[in-house]
């Protein structure tokens, strides 16, 4: 790889950072996404302040009884935390005097949090992204596609406009994959203690990424296994890193990992269970067992397994093929990356085929493990966010892999085909994904009360796009029963769901304050496109 250029203006990474950054600033809408990081912010507050986890009157909707008979959160403070300085900050800004007459809608608080949150998350994603795309032999046009790929084209982009943990999870475990790997190759027992804080930070967000933390060490294995095999393709035979595959070398560098990974996995997990035992008095439940009993005493028609009671067939099939949900239509790209990983396997690197395989199995392993779950399809969200981050994990090397293998495919039989729907398809998964920003995620949820299901969603929300901007909502049948019934949804449904928009829509705010908004959105509009062209014309000097 060429040496990095002096001026910052010509550095790739630099200029892929400040996308990165204008990006999740230009998608922001004001409002923190969802009801779910709503109430993981208010959990923030109560980091810091004397209001409580969850107030009354939420309950029954929201909370569990804990100690005390106290109403508490049954999310992991993981997210929280993140969001404490943003809250600190935003706090402070809400109560200037300029803000005095405002309504907060949307709150001064959640526009501070969400977009310095969002943003800070998707530049540090831009760059551990980056990293990892090199570590795995990438050049650097290939990693930044395939980073600009990960922002741009899978379910991130929605995740970066409403802010659901998803995009956290997916930094952290890419620090984690990254990391690790910088270990297995150097030695570098740093570098996997960096690795494995991460893993480890993301149990406290969600206990299922415990299953992240599994893949990361089946990762660590199977390049370890690819690596040390005799006549792979691209192995390093003289690495001696790679030839502990063999024997009793193998249990060493296996021993030498847990010394320093398990550690911090307990740890972590502690304070989870710390946690868990403050507020529940255990240090062995979690909280599915407290809200199915809350739940059962509410509605004693529920099933005995509850909430486990989605027949294994129908979770699975559902988050594959159904048309509300299926990860194939909400992330295209990663049909690119199953094809690809059969169809150039024999020429793939062993660090390649490790990641393929391994980001396969963290996805089939998250589909049978939610399958089950009575809400396996994460409810209000775009697509099925319990596994959508498994998901862009794996269509992270979707785009390198195109650009690395086009001079092969092009010179075969069917590689012009293969190279030309790959292209149709990144079009394909770019237009899905801008298309989720346009309305506030709620809109075809209510509109399936009345239009029924199964729903495709994806066509029900270009059909929306084009009727509100046509001004035919009405005579196309989409304004539906549901939508007035909460006034403050309706408001936020029917507007398009960036900031200017949302101000200009609900209305109390300032009319200057409102035109001030659109000029600066789009400036920073211009300055990503600016910024675009700069990159590309950047990466030119890199092969």
């Amino acid at each position: 790889m060429p040496p990095r250029p002096t001026h910052y203006l010509r550095d790739p990474l630099f200029l892929l950072c400040l996308t990165a950054g204008l990006l999740a600033f230009v998608v922001q809408s004001g409002e923190l996404g969802t009801s779910d990081t709503t109430h993981r912010l208010q959990t923030t507050h109560w980091l810091w302040t004397s209001e409580p986890q969850v107030f009354p009157y939420e309950y029954p909707e929201f909370g569990l009884h804990g100690r005390g008979g106290r109403l508490y959160s049954w999310y992991g403070i993981g997210q929280s935390l993140l969001m404490l300085p943003a809250d600190i900050v935003g706090t402070w800004i809400s109560h200037w005097p300029i803000f005095a007459e405002y309504e907060d809608d949307p709150s001064v608080r959640g526009i501070v949090v969400s977009s310095s949150t969002n943003i800070l998350v998707t530049v540090l994603t831009a760059l551990i992204a980056f990293r990892l795309l090199v570590q795995l032999r990438f050049s650097v046009r290939e990693s930044v596609a395939g980073v600009l790929a990960l922002l741009f084209c899978t379910t991130h982009l929605h995740y970066t406009q409403n802010m659901m943990e998803n995009n956290s999870i997916l930094l952290l475990t890419l620090t984690g994959f990254s990391f690790q790997y910088e270990w297995l190759r150097t030695d570098n027992r740093r570098a996997l203690f960096i690795g494995s804080s991460a893993l480890g930070l993301n149990l406290l967000t969600r206990l299922t990424t415990g299953l992240d933390l599994v893949a990361t060490g089946i990762f660590v294995l199977l390049v370890l296994w690819f690596g040390g095999r005799a006549g792979t393709p691209g192995s390093p035979p003289s690495n001696p890193l790679f030839e502990a595959a063999r024997g009793r070398l193998l249990w060493r560098r296996l021993l030498a990992y847990c010394k320093v990974a398990a550690p911090v996995y307990l740890f972590f997990l502690a304070v989870d269970r710390i946690y868990q035992f403050y507020r529940f008095g255990s240090f062995t439940n979690t909280y599915v067992s407290i809200f199915a009993r809350e739940e059962r005493q509410i509605d004693p028609t529920l099933p005995a397994n509850f909430p486990w009671s989605t027949p294994f067939h129908e979770g699975v099939f559902g988050a594959l093929f159904k048309p509300e949900k299926s990860i194939f239509l909400f992330d295209p790209l990663l049909v690119l990356t199953l094809f690809l990983l059969i169809w150039l396997w024999k020429r793939m690197t062993p660090e390649l085929r490790a990641y393929g395989v391994t980001s396969l199995i963290l996805l089939a392993t998250y589909i049978c493990f939610y399958a089950r779950y009575t809400f396996w399809s994460g409810d209000f969200a775009w697509g099925d966010r319990y596994v959508s981050t498994s998901v862009e994990l794996a269509a992270l090397i979707a785009v390198p892999l195109l650009m690395r293998y086009r001079a092969a495919l092009t010179g075969e039989r069917l590689g012009k085909t293969i190279w030309f729907a790959g292209c149709l398809l990144i079009a394909v998964s770019l237009l899905i994904q801008l298309a989720s920003l346009a309305f506030w995620l709620p809109l075809e949820i209510y509109q399936m009360e009345t239009l029924g299901h199964p729903t495709f969603v994806i066509a029900l929300r270009f059909k929306n796009i084009a009727a509100f901007a046509l001004g035919k909502m009405d005579a196309w049948g989409l304004n539906t029963e549901a939508m007035p019934q909460d006034p403050w949804d309706y408001v936020h449904i029917t507007t398009w769901n960036f900031l200017p928009f949302v101000l200009r829509r609900v209305g109390e705010a300032p009319r200057w304050v409102v035109d001030i908004a659109f000029a600066v959105w789009f400036a920073a509009l211009a300055a990503l496109g600016a910024v675009l062209v700069r990159l590309r014309n950047s990466v030119r000097a890199f092969v």
